[in-house]
């Protein structure tokens, strides 16, 4: 293999790897929060609510049990948002780019004659390298986006304001667990990491096609070359009209010259008695 096509594979060996961390940190996540309601009256105090929600974060569909303080009766709550689209919009982006990634270093491995033939494989190649650069990136920003909305919406402040016994002032709410954010952190990192390969890879796919190689059999002059020619042709100019003055004088013409040979000829002939 040559070295470019080394290259290919570590490059698409990364990005299986970065592919994988990114939609398993996101498709696997659980996330429990845990909040106490204690009821002036007492008859209903120190009640722990605990809330979980995960994978695809549709949290309009997570619900709980709430106390009202008002004698034994219970409140059925909802959180706020739905932010499916954007996680499973993310995770597929990964799970497509780590089986074409799996697919390309089958290709560079065992098939790199048939991916050379006829420009094809690297024209096909280059293009399917831009659009999932294309989409690690728009997807990579909207789960980040997502992400920030879902922190906001299982924060244990907000989520106390649903609650109708922790409005009231006479009623002590307080958090007790919070969601860890670090395993959802690190997927979006994973999925800017994986912007970051696919553009890269980008350049040593474009090496192996035919505009590349086009471009490197007739290459055009660079400026420094074009002064040099025109220098050339400058002290070539210069050095070619500079005579010395002598040769640049008048020279007879062929009618003058015919003329003073037929008078020579005419004085130099035989004389006649």
């Amino acid at each position: 293999m040559t070295l470019c096509f080394c290259l290919f594979a570590f490059f698409c060996f990364l990005s299986k790897i970065f592919a994988i961390c990114a939609f398993a940190t996101c498709g696997g996540y659980y996330g429990h929060l845990q909040v106490k309601v204690d009821c002036a009256d007492r008859r209903q105090g120190n009640l722990s609510i605990n809330i979980d929600f995960g994978y695809p974060f549709r949290l309009q569909e997570v619900h709980f049990k709430a106390p009202l303080c008002e004698g034994k009766r219970e409140e059925i709550i909802f959180l706020d948002g739905d932010f499916s689209t954007a996680a499973q919009f993310f995770l597929t982006v990964g799970v497509f780019a780590f089986l074409y990634s799996l697919l390309a270093t089958i290709v560079y491995v065992f098939y790199q004659n048939k991916y050379l033939k006829n420009n094809r494989g690297p024209l096909v190649d280059f293009v399917v390298t831009i659009i999932f650069s294309f989409m690690w990136l728009v997807s990579s920003c909207c789960w980040a986006k997502s992400l920030s909305d879902i922190k906001t919406a299982t924060n244990p402040t907000q989520v106390l304001l649903l609650i109708s016994a922790c409005r009231a002032q006479e009623n002590k709410c307080t958090a007790t667990q919070e969601p860890l954010w670090s395993r959802l952190n690190t997927s979006a990192v994973f999925g800017f990491v994986n912007v970051a390969l696919w553009v890269g890879n980008i350049w040593f796919v474009f090496k192996e096609t035919g505009w590349y190689k086009t471009g490197q059999r007739y290459p055009t002059r660079s400026a420094s070359g074009k002064r040099g020619s025109e220098m050339r042709q400058r002290l070539y100019s210069e050095s070619s009209f500079d005579q010395p003055e002598e040769s640049l004088g008048p020279q007879p013409s062929r009618q003058n010259s015919f003329q003073s040979v037929k008078g020579e000829f005419w004085s130099a002939g035989p004389q006649t008695r």
